[in-house]
C-alpha cells in the first residue's frame, strides 16, 4: 500500500480527532482534512449528561484538543461543514458549497444520532434530546427555568441525565417501558440496583409504562401515558437510543447494515475507505462476529486504529468493549459483551452498591461490571479473554483474586 497523499476524515467527534492526531504521531506528513458538521472543534460526549450539564466543567474543558492544536499540526479543521456526497470511485468528498476534496484515504467517523419518538407532540418546543453541546446547554437552561423534567427512556443517557437533573435540584419523572431501568443491558438484579438508586434520590421512576403523547399549547406541558395518566412538566427529554449515521455511506454505495460494514482492520467495502466509532460495524476476531459499539472508549481507541491501518499497518482492532457510567455517588465500569441470557454472578455487596457483577455463559465470563470497586478493569478483561472455565463459587468469593481465575486456563485447571 503506497503512502496516501491526502486523507479526509468525515466526522468531527472523538474518533475523527484521535485519528487525525494519530496520523501525525505516526509520522504522516501529507494533507489531513477533518470535517465536522458541528460549529465546535471536536469534543468528548460523556460530560454532556454529567459534569458539563451540571456546570461543573467549563465548555473549553470538554474539547479533545486545545484551540491551537489543529493549526500547529497542519490539520485542516472544517467545523460547521457538511459532507454532502462521497464518490468512492473518483475518491472525492463534496462539501457544503460544492467544494470538492480529493482523497487517497477516507475515514467515516460520522457517529450516531438520537432516535425520535413517533408520538403526537414529539415536535413541540421543550421536547429535547441529548447528543451534542447545544443539546446539553438547552437541557441545562430548561432545568434552570424550573419545573418538572420528564425523561422518556431509562437507558444510560436517560438515567445519567435524570441523575444530573436531580443533583441540580430539579423534580424528575423517569419513564421506562420495561419493568426496570437498564434491564435490557444489565438484567433484573442490576436493574433493581439502579431503580432503587434513583428512587432513593427522589426520582419519580415509573416502569412498565407506554408513552402515548406529549401535550401542550405550542410547547411541552404534560406527558400522557397509555393508561390515560398525565404528568405535568416544563420539559421532556427523550432518551430512547441512537442510530448510526449511515446516509452518506449508503449514498456512496458502501455496504451498510446497522452501521458501515468494515473488516477487522476497519476497512469498508470500497478501497481506501475506513470507518470508526459509533458508525462502524466491525468484524471482531475475539467474538467471531460483527460488533458495533456506541461508547466513548470505542471512539477513543478505534479512531487511532483506523488511522494506523490507513497508513498500511494492518492491525486488527481487537479491544473488548468498555464503558462507564456515573450516577449520583455510584460509578461503574463495564467490560465485555453479554447477550442478556447469561447467569449473573455477584461478588461483593449488592445492597451496599459495592460489587463486581459477572455475566457467565457455560462457566465462562463474557462480561464484567465493577460498581464502586476500582482498579479491576484489567483483571476483568483478562478473565474474559482467557475463556477460562470458572468455578462459580470461587468467582463469587472476594478473597480469590481475579488474576488467579484467569491464570487457571493456562494451568489447565477447570
Amino acid at each position: 500500500m503506497s503512502a496516501p497523499r491526502s486523507i479526509v476524515i468525515v466526522g468531527g467527534g472523538l474518533a475523527g480527532a484521535k485519528a487525525a492526531e494519530t496520523l501525525r504521531m505516526e509520522g504522516y506528513d501529507g494533507r489531513i482534512v477533518l470535517v465536522g458538521d458541528e460549529p465546535d472543534r471536536p469534543y468528548e460526549r460523556p460530560p454532556l449528561s454529567k459534569e458539563y450539564l451540571r456546570g461543573e466543567r467549563e465548555r473549553d474543558a470538554v474539547h479533545v484538543h486545545d484551540a491551537g492544536y489543529y493549526d500547529a499540526h497542519a490539520i485542516e479543521l472544517r467545523a460547521g461543514t457538511d459532507v454532502t456526497a462521497v464518490d468512492a470511485r473518483a475518491r472525492t468528498a463534496t462539501l457544503t458549497g460544492d467544494e470538492r476534496l480529493e482523497w487517497d484515504r477516507l475515514l467515516l467517523a460520522t457517529g450516531a444520532e438520537p432516535r425520535r419518538l413517533p408520538l403526537p407532540g414529539a415536535d413541540l418546543d421543550g421536547v429535547l434530546v441529548l447528543r451534542d453541546l447545544a443539546d446539553s446547554e438547552r437541557l441545562r437552561d430548561a432545568l434552570g427555568a424550573g419545573g418538572r423534567l420528564v425523561v422518556i427512556g431509562a437507558g444510560w443517557i436517560g438515567a445519567e441525565a435524570a441523575a444530573s437533573a436531580r443533583m441540580l435540584g430539579a423534580e424528575v419523572t423517569l419513564l421506562e417501558r420495561l419493568s426496570l431501568p437498564l434491564q435490557h443491558v444489565l438484567g433484573r438484579e442490576l436493574g433493581r440496583l439502579y431503580a432503587e438508586l434513583h428512587r432513593d434520590h427522589g426520582v419519580d421512576l415509573r416502569t412498565g409504562v407506554e408513552v402515548a403523547a406529549i401535550e401542550g399549547a405550542g410547547r411541552a406541558e404534560r406527558v400522557r401515558l397509555g393508561d390515560g395518566t398525565t404528568i405535568d412538566c416544563a420539559a421532556v427529554l427523550v432518551g430512547v437510543g441512537v442510530r448510526p449515521r449511515t446516509a452518506l455511506a449508503e449514498a456512496a454505495g458502501l455496504a451498510v447494515d446497522d452501521g458501515v460494514l468494515v473488516d477487522a482492520n476497519l476497512a469498508a467495502s470500497a478501497p481506501g475507505v475506513f470507518a470508526a466509532g459509533d458508525v462502524a460495524n466491525a468484524e471482531h476476531r475475539f467474538y467471531g462476529r460483527r460488533v458495533r459499539v456506541e461508547h466513548w472508549a470505542n471512539a477513543l481507541n478505534q479512531g487511532p486504529a483506523a488511522a494506523r491501518n490507513m497508513l498500511g499497518h494492518g492491525e486488527p482492532y481487537e479491544r473488548l468493549p468498555y464503558f462507564f457510567s456515573d450516577q449520583y455517588e455510584v460509578g461503574m465500569e463495564y467490560s465485555g459483551l453479554a447477550a442478556g441470557t447469561e447467569e449473573v454472578v455477584i461478588r461483593g455487596d449488592l445492597a451496599g452498591r459495592e460489587l463486581i457483577a459477572f455475566w457467565v455463559d457455560g462457566r465462562r465470563v463474557v462480561a464484567g461490571m465493577s460498581v464502586n470497586v476500582w482498579g479491576q478493569t484489567e483483571a476483568i478483561q483478562a478473565l474474559i479473554r482467557s475463556r477460562a472455565a470458572i468455578d462459580v463459587a470461587r468467582l463469587r468469593d472476594p478473597d480469590v483474586p481475579l488474576e488467579a481465575l484467569a491464570a487457571a486456563q493456562g494451568r489447565g485447571d477447570r
